[in-house]
């Protein structure tokens, strides 16, 4: 087993699930990766973990989402593990800063903000999703992986975004007020 799904296992083990249906979920996570070795990686068809981050503007006013070119829905950042990942926050800030064009994304928290499962074209993804905050003066940029990159109030979020992201937003906003 690689580094990685140590990590995310201890990750997992350690997480505090804010209700019934992310323990429920944090439980299905755990089971995945002991009955699938090869579960952090985009081979495993069975699904696979997945890191995620939602991107938070300075003032924390306002957040980032992609119109992801594939699934063509605006969405947090977030994508695959990649070997060279050291964790999954690791692997969540990798993908956000590939597909947001922003360097210096830090996490708000350090633990994941919730788990969303949910099937892409390729296999079901365990997406354990964090949040993070942009840098003073940071300037987004639009990724291969794109049609578009935009920042949108808390209240507007709704208006773009599908229940998922909705849900990220606001356990990311219950912890903001922490």
């Amino acid at each position: 087993m690689s580094g990685l799904h140590t990590d995310a296992v201890g990750v997992l083990q350690h997480w505090n699930a804010p209700d019934s249906g992310q323990e429920k979920l944090r439980e299905e996570y755990l089971a995945h990766l002991a009955a699938h070795p090869d579960g952090m990686w985009k081979p495993c068809k069975d699904g696979h973990v997945t890191g995620s981050v939602l991107v938070v503007d300075p003032p924390r006013e306002r957040v980032l989402l992609t119109l992801h070119a594939k699934l063509r829905m605006w969405l947090q950042m977030g994508g695959h593990c990649e070997p060279q990942d050291s964790g999954l926050a690791a692997a969540a800030l990798r993908e956000g800063a590939e597909e947001s064009g922003i360097d210096g994304l830090r996490l708000l928290v350090p633990e994941p903000v919730r788990l969303d499962r949910h099937l892409t074209p390729c296999a079901w993804h365990l997406d354990v999703q964090y949040a993070a905050l942009a840098p003073e003066g940071a300037v987004e940029s639009i990724s291969d992986e794109s049609l578009d990159l935009r920042w949108f109030p808390y209240e507007e979020v709704g208006e773009v975004a599908d229940e998922s992201v909705r849900a990220l937003l606001a356990r990311t906003r219950e912890l903001l007020v922490r």
